[in-house]
Protein backbone atom coordinates (compact mmCIF):
# COMPACT_ATOMS: atom_id res chain seq x y z
CA UNK A 1 0.00 0.00 0.00
CA UNK A 2 1.42 3.57 -1.37
CA UNK A 3 -0.37 6.26 1.11
CA UNK A 4 1.28 8.93 -0.91
CA UNK A 5 -0.05 7.62 -4.16
CA UNK A 6 -3.75 7.47 -2.87
CA UNK A 7 -3.16 11.27 -1.71
CA UNK A 8 -2.12 12.04 -5.12
CA UNK A 9 -5.35 10.23 -6.71
CA UNK A 10 -8.09 11.86 -4.82
CA UNK A 11 -6.68 15.18 -4.57
CA UNK A 12 -6.36 15.43 -8.31
CA UNK A 13 -9.82 13.80 -8.46
CA UNK A 14 -10.90 16.62 -6.19
CA UNK A 15 -9.20 19.48 -7.63
CA UNK A 16 -9.78 17.55 -11.18
CA UNK A 17 -6.06 19.06 -12.13
CA UNK A 18 -2.82 17.00 -12.26
CA UNK A 19 -1.24 20.44 -12.04
CA UNK A 20 -3.24 21.99 -9.44
CA UNK A 21 -2.82 18.86 -7.45
CA UNK A 22 1.11 19.12 -8.24
CA UNK A 23 0.98 22.54 -6.45
CA UNK A 24 -0.97 21.69 -3.40
CA UNK A 25 1.18 18.76 -2.67
CA UNK A 26 4.49 20.31 -3.69
CA UNK A 27 5.13 17.46 -6.68
CA UNK A 28 5.67 18.44 -10.27
CA UNK A 29 3.53 17.81 -12.66
CA UNK A 30 5.00 14.68 -14.07
CA UNK A 31 5.52 13.11 -10.42
CA UNK A 32 1.89 12.93 -10.32
CA UNK A 33 1.42 11.64 -13.55
CA UNK A 34 3.81 8.75 -12.87
CA UNK A 35 2.54 8.18 -9.85
CA UNK A 36 -1.14 7.92 -11.08
CA UNK A 37 0.33 5.85 -14.00
CA UNK A 38 1.82 3.28 -11.10
CA UNK A 39 -1.51 3.39 -8.87
CA UNK A 40 -3.61 2.16 -11.93
CA UNK A 41 -0.80 -0.23 -13.51
CA UNK A 42 -0.94 -1.81 -9.34
CA UNK A 43 -4.79 -1.85 -10.00
CA UNK A 44 -5.15 -2.69 -13.43
CA UNK A 45 -7.67 -0.32 -14.78
CA UNK A 46 -7.53 3.65 -15.07
CA UNK A 47 -8.66 5.76 -11.96
CA UNK A 48 -8.60 9.57 -13.73
CA UNK A 49 -9.66 10.46 -17.37
CA UNK A 50 -6.98 12.84 -19.00
CA UNK A 51 -8.52 15.75 -21.65
CA UNK A 52 -8.39 19.65 -22.29
CA UNK A 53 -10.53 19.99 -19.48
CA UNK A 54 -8.76 18.64 -16.87
CA UNK A 55 -8.60 14.89 -14.90
CA UNK A 56 -12.19 13.24 -14.09
CA UNK A 57 -12.86 10.24 -12.61
CA UNK A 58 -13.44 7.07 -14.22
CA UNK A 59 -16.45 4.94 -13.84
CA UNK A 60 -13.77 2.39 -12.26
CA UNK A 61 -12.18 5.55 -10.18
CA UNK A 62 -15.63 6.69 -9.12
CA UNK A 63 -15.90 3.37 -7.57
CA UNK A 64 -12.96 3.21 -5.85
CA UNK A 65 -12.71 6.75 -4.59
CA UNK A 66 -14.65 6.19 -1.30
CA UNK A 67 -12.37 3.42 -0.50
CA UNK A 68 -9.09 5.29 -0.79
CA UNK A 69 -10.58 8.46 1.21
CA UNK A 70 -10.96 5.59 4.14
CA UNK A 71 -8.04 4.41 3.72
CA UNK A 72 -6.49 7.85 3.94
CA UNK A 73 -8.74 8.93 7.01
CA UNK A 74 -7.12 5.54 8.79
CA UNK A 75 -3.89 6.36 8.40
CA UNK A 76 -4.31 10.35 9.51
CA UNK A 77 -5.77 8.95 12.56
CA UNK A 78 -2.69 5.96 13.08
CA UNK A 79 -0.21 8.74 13.03
CA UNK A 80 -2.41 11.34 15.48
CA UNK A 81 -2.91 8.18 18.02
CA UNK A 82 1.02 7.63 17.54
CA UNK A 83 2.05 11.46 18.18
CA UNK A 84 0.09 11.60 20.92
CA UNK A 85 1.31 8.43 22.46
CA UNK A 86 4.80 9.91 21.85
CA UNK A 87 3.98 12.99 23.56
CA UNK A 88 3.05 11.41 26.72
CA UNK A 89 5.25 11.05 29.96
CA UNK A 90 5.84 7.93 30.68
CA UNK A 91 7.67 6.92 34.14
CA UNK A 92 8.18 7.73 37.62
CA UNK A 93 8.21 11.34 38.72
CA UNK A 94 9.41 11.72 42.22
CA UNK A 95 8.45 15.34 44.12
CA UNK A 96 9.01 16.38 46.86
CA UNK A 97 6.70 18.54 48.90
CA UNK A 98 5.52 20.24 52.10
CA UNK A 99 2.03 19.87 54.12
CA UNK A 100 -0.19 22.43 52.62
CA UNK A 101 0.38 21.84 48.70
CA UNK A 102 1.13 17.85 49.31
CA UNK A 103 -2.91 18.03 50.95
CA UNK A 104 -4.32 20.68 48.96
CA UNK A 105 -2.42 21.12 45.31
CA UNK A 106 -0.99 17.95 44.56
CA UNK A 107 -4.04 15.49 44.37
CA UNK A 108 -6.02 17.35 41.81
CA UNK A 109 -2.80 18.20 39.57
CA UNK A 110 -1.88 14.84 39.38
CA UNK A 111 -5.32 13.71 38.29
CA UNK A 112 -5.41 15.58 36.10
CA UNK A 113 -1.77 14.93 34.46
CA UNK A 114 -2.52 11.47 34.58
CA UNK A 115 -5.83 12.01 32.71
CA UNK A 116 -3.29 13.39 29.75
CA UNK A 117 -0.50 11.19 30.60
CA UNK A 118 -1.99 7.85 32.08
CA UNK A 119 1.36 5.99 31.70
CA UNK A 120 2.71 8.76 34.18
CA UNK A 121 3.26 7.48 37.65
CA UNK A 122 4.40 9.48 40.64
CA UNK A 123 6.53 9.21 44.02
CA UNK A 124 5.74 11.71 46.55
CA UNK A 125 7.97 12.96 49.85
CA UNK A 126 6.11 15.12 52.27
CA UNK A 127 8.34 17.26 54.91
CA UNK A 128 9.22 20.45 55.83
CA UNK A 129 11.45 23.64 54.01
CA UNK A 130 14.51 21.77 55.51
CA UNK A 131 13.93 18.73 53.66
CA UNK A 132 12.85 20.04 50.20
CA UNK A 133 16.49 21.96 50.27
CA UNK A 134 18.08 18.75 51.17
CA UNK A 135 16.10 16.55 49.39
CA UNK A 136 16.72 18.93 46.64
CA UNK A 137 20.73 18.76 47.25
CA UNK A 138 21.04 14.94 47.78
CA UNK A 139 18.70 14.54 44.26
CA UNK A 140 16.53 12.82 45.80
CA UNK A 141 13.29 14.11 44.16
CA UNK A 142 13.25 15.62 40.71
CA UNK A 143 11.48 18.63 41.60
CA UNK A 144 10.61 20.04 44.78
CA UNK A 145 7.55 22.95 45.99
CA UNK A 146 9.34 25.06 48.00
CA UNK A 147 8.88 28.77 49.71
CA UNK A 148 11.19 31.50 48.49
CA UNK A 149 13.71 32.17 48.96
CA UNK A 150 15.46 28.31 49.23
CA UNK A 151 19.48 27.91 50.26
CA UNK A 152 20.45 25.24 47.61
CA UNK A 153 20.88 27.07 44.61
CA UNK A 154 18.91 25.69 42.00
CA UNK A 155 16.18 26.86 38.92
CA UNK A 156 12.99 27.87 40.65
CA UNK A 157 9.79 28.72 39.06
CA UNK A 158 7.45 30.96 41.10
CA UNK A 159 3.81 29.82 41.26
CA UNK A 160 1.82 31.21 44.01
CA UNK A 161 1.90 34.41 46.40
CA UNK A 162 0.85 32.85 49.78
CA UNK A 163 -0.49 35.54 52.41
CA UNK A 164 0.30 34.72 55.86
CA UNK A 165 -2.57 34.72 58.61
CA UNK A 166 -2.62 35.11 62.49
CA UNK A 167 -4.30 32.14 63.60
CA UNK A 168 -5.76 32.29 67.59
CA UNK A 169 -8.09 30.36 69.93
CA UNK A 170 -11.98 30.96 69.00
CA UNK A 171 -12.16 32.97 72.21
CA UNK A 172 -9.34 34.90 72.20
CA UNK A 173 -9.14 38.70 72.93
CA UNK A 174 -6.77 39.08 69.97
CA UNK A 175 -9.82 38.09 67.79
CA UNK A 176 -12.10 40.82 68.84
CA UNK A 177 -10.25 43.12 66.11
CA UNK A 178 -10.12 41.74 62.20
CA UNK A 179 -6.29 42.79 61.81
CA UNK A 180 -3.67 41.49 64.16
CA UNK A 181 -0.53 43.18 64.72
CA UNK A 182 2.74 41.19 64.42
CA UNK A 183 3.75 42.47 67.38
CA UNK A 184 0.60 41.50 69.71
CA UNK A 185 0.61 38.04 67.83
CA UNK A 186 4.20 37.93 68.98
CA UNK A 187 4.15 39.00 72.55
CA UNK A 188 1.47 35.82 72.96
CA UNK A 189 2.90 32.18 73.80
CA UNK A 190 3.64 31.09 70.21
CA UNK A 191 3.63 27.99 68.29
CA UNK A 192 5.90 27.32 65.39
CA UNK A 193 7.56 25.05 63.23
CA UNK A 194 10.65 24.26 63.94
CA UNK A 195 14.05 26.72 63.81
CA UNK A 196 15.15 25.46 60.26
CA UNK A 197 11.72 25.52 58.44
CA UNK A 198 10.13 28.71 59.98
CA UNK A 199 11.25 30.95 57.43
CA UNK A 200 7.49 32.47 57.17
CA UNK A 201 7.16 33.80 60.57
CA UNK A 202 10.64 34.98 61.21
CA UNK A 203 10.01 37.23 57.43
CA UNK A 204 7.00 38.55 59.10
CA UNK A 205 8.58 39.02 62.56
CA UNK A 206 11.82 40.72 61.16
CA UNK A 207 9.42 43.12 58.90
CA UNK A 208 7.51 44.10 62.28
CA UNK A 209 11.09 44.42 64.20
CA UNK A 210 9.81 42.22 66.78
CA UNK A 211 10.61 38.56 68.34
CA UNK A 212 8.11 36.01 69.02
CA UNK A 213 7.49 34.33 72.63
CA UNK A 214 8.33 30.80 71.28
CA UNK A 215 6.35 28.09 73.76
CA UNK A 216 5.68 24.92 71.65
CA UNK A 217 8.03 23.74 68.27
CA UNK A 218 6.71 21.44 66.21
CA UNK A 219 7.58 20.31 62.28
CA UNK A 220 3.63 19.35 61.84
CA UNK A 221 1.64 22.23 60.37
CA UNK A 222 -1.64 20.60 61.25
CA UNK A 223 -0.43 20.11 64.58
CA UNK A 224 0.00 23.88 65.33
CA UNK A 225 -3.54 24.28 64.38
CA UNK A 226 -4.56 21.63 66.47
CA UNK A 227 -2.83 23.18 69.39
CA UNK A 228 -3.73 26.52 69.01
CA UNK A 229 -7.91 25.25 68.85
CA UNK A 230 -7.61 24.10 72.22
CA UNK A 231 -6.00 27.48 73.65
CA UNK A 232 -1.84 26.15 73.87
CA UNK A 233 -1.22 30.01 72.04
CA UNK A 234 -1.26 31.57 68.53
CA UNK A 235 0.67 30.97 65.56
CA UNK A 236 1.04 32.81 61.93
CA UNK A 237 0.55 30.44 59.14
CA UNK A 238 -0.07 30.38 55.09
CA UNK A 239 -3.65 31.17 53.88
CA UNK A 240 -3.19 27.88 51.93
CA UNK A 241 -2.72 25.73 54.91
CA UNK A 242 -6.32 26.71 56.58
CA UNK A 243 -8.30 25.85 53.58
CA UNK A 244 -11.12 23.42 55.59
CA UNK A 245 -8.86 23.79 58.66
CA UNK A 246 -10.39 26.52 60.88
CA UNK A 247 -12.49 24.91 63.25
CA UNK A 248 -12.32 26.09 66.83
CA UNK A 249 -9.91 28.91 65.38
CA UNK A 250 -10.20 32.68 64.66
CA UNK A 251 -7.77 33.73 61.58
CA UNK A 252 -6.91 37.37 61.31
CA UNK A 253 -5.45 39.35 58.71
CA UNK A 254 -1.79 40.53 59.84
CA UNK A 255 -0.83 43.89 59.97
CA UNK A 256 1.33 44.53 58.17
CA UNK A 257 1.00 42.05 55.91
CA UNK A 258 3.35 39.02 55.23
CA UNK A 259 3.21 36.26 52.57
CA UNK A 260 5.61 33.77 51.23
CA UNK A 261 6.36 32.50 47.46
CA UNK A 262 5.31 29.09 46.67
CA UNK A 263 7.89 27.89 43.54
CA UNK A 264 8.47 24.96 42.68
CA UNK A 265 12.58 24.17 41.95
CA UNK A 266 14.32 21.87 39.42
CA UNK A 267 17.89 20.33 39.27
CA UNK A 268 20.68 22.84 38.38
CA UNK A 269 22.16 22.28 34.78
CA UNK A 270 20.75 19.91 32.54
CA UNK A 271 19.71 16.93 35.14
CA UNK A 272 16.12 17.79 34.50
CA UNK A 273 14.57 14.94 32.94
CA UNK A 274 11.42 15.16 30.18
CA UNK A 275 8.75 14.10 32.56
CA UNK A 276 9.66 16.60 35.66
CA UNK A 277 9.91 19.73 33.46
CA UNK A 278 6.31 18.62 31.78
CA UNK A 279 5.26 18.39 34.80
CA UNK A 280 6.57 21.59 36.29
CA UNK A 281 5.07 23.77 33.18
CA UNK A 282 1.81 21.42 33.87
CA UNK A 283 1.60 23.02 37.59
CA UNK A 284 2.38 26.62 36.91
CA UNK A 285 -0.56 26.28 34.46
CA UNK A 286 -2.60 24.78 36.89
CA UNK A 287 -1.93 27.16 39.54
CA UNK A 288 -3.19 29.68 36.98
CA UNK A 289 -6.25 27.89 35.97
CA UNK A 290 -7.30 27.48 39.24
CA UNK A 291 -5.94 30.39 41.15
CA UNK A 292 -6.62 33.22 38.72
CA UNK A 293 -4.81 35.90 40.29
CA UNK A 294 -1.49 33.49 40.77
CA UNK A 295 0.39 34.91 37.47
CA UNK A 296 -0.01 38.92 38.59
CA UNK A 297 0.85 38.04 42.26
CA UNK A 298 4.10 36.32 41.39
CA UNK A 299 5.50 38.53 38.55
Amino acid sequence: MDIKKYRIFVRAAELGSFTRAAEELGLTQSGVSHALAELEEELGFRLLSRGRSGAALTAEGAQLIDAVRAVLQSDDALHAQAAEIRDQVTGTIRIGSFTSVAVHWLPGMMKEFQKLNPRAEFRLYSGDYHDMDQWMAEKKVDLAFVALPISHHCPCIPLFEDRLLAVLPAEHPLAASPRCRVADVAGEPFISLMENSAQDVRRAMDKAGVKPNVKFSTKDDYAILAMVSQGLGVSIVPALLLQGRQDGLAVRELDPPSSRTIALALPAGERTGAAAKRFAEFARQWIRSNYPSAKAAVE
